[in-house]
């Protein structure tokens, strides 16, 4: 048997539609640009996209570790306050 065969059989699919058409014009092209089919350049895209993380949940992040310190909202309050002081 070739695990390669059913590799999409469990996947999740989705269909993107109303897509704008200069916009599958510039994928096709960086798809084709970058060797690879439509499809594979889309799924690396998105999952790129999905596993970087959003400034609010970077920001959530850093709030939740902040181990009772100063926590954000205070600090850039002191660095405005700070850079106000300066000559």
């Amino acid at each position: 048997m070739n695990p390669g065969r059913y590799q999409n059989a469990s996947m999740t699919a989705i269909l993107v539609r109303d897509l704008p058409d200069d916009v599958h014009t510039v994928l096709r092209r960086r798809a084709s640009a970058a060797g690879q089919s439509l499809q594979q350049y889309v799924l690396a895209t998105l999952t790129q996209a999905a596993r970087t993380p959003s400034l609010d949940e970077v920001l959530a992040r850093i709030d939740q570790y902040r181990g009772g310190r100063v926590g954000l909202q205070a600090a850039v309050e002191d660095l405005d306050d700070s850079r106000r002081d300066r000559p």
